[in-house]
């Protein structure tokens, strides 16, 4: 069931909650780690079509955090507009991809230095997230039991 997120202060722009403003960041943080996903695959793209070496690894893993941006960018606009249960999906998702990226990519040999640093800046972008989304102004637009 899908609610609006409530006013919580007085002192808000006018019809801006501090929640909506929490998520309007969120909003673009998860869009920036969208667009970084998706400059990492055209680089694998523009790699590939070039001659140059790219893995299958490569392939996979640039196309699977492109795809793990559109499903959070989903997840928090659902958010937004007061579904709890996809706020707390963008709380996991938050939290759990930038270990995930960077986990992955301290595999010895696994993917070049390139591919790494791009990656990681994917992860700071969503990481950014998980320090919104876990705020103080969030977690009480979303009370336990509501």
């Amino acid at each position: 069931m899908n609610t609006a997120i409530p006013a919580t202060a007085e002192s808000a722009p006018a019809g801006q909650s501090p929640a909506q403003r929490a998520f309007r960041t969120a909003k673009m943080c998860v869009g920036v780690y969208g667009a970084l996903s998706a400059a990492v695959l055209l680089t694998v793209v523009v790699l590939a079509a070039t001659g140059h070496e790219v893995t299958s690894f490569m392939w996979g893993r640039s196309a699977g955090v492109l795809a793990s941006a559109a499903v959070t960018y989903w997840l928090t606009v659902l958010a937004a507009r007061g579904a709890r249960w996809a706020y707390l999906r963008v709380r996991v998702i938050s939290v759990v991809m930038p270990v995930v990226i960077v986990a992955i990519d301290l595999i010895p040999g696994a993917l070049p230095a390139w591919f790494i640093a791009m990656q990681a800046v994917c992860a700071l972008a969503i990481g950014a997230t998980a320090f919104i989304v876990n705020g103080s102004e969030l977690r009480a637009a979303f009370p336990k039991g509501r």
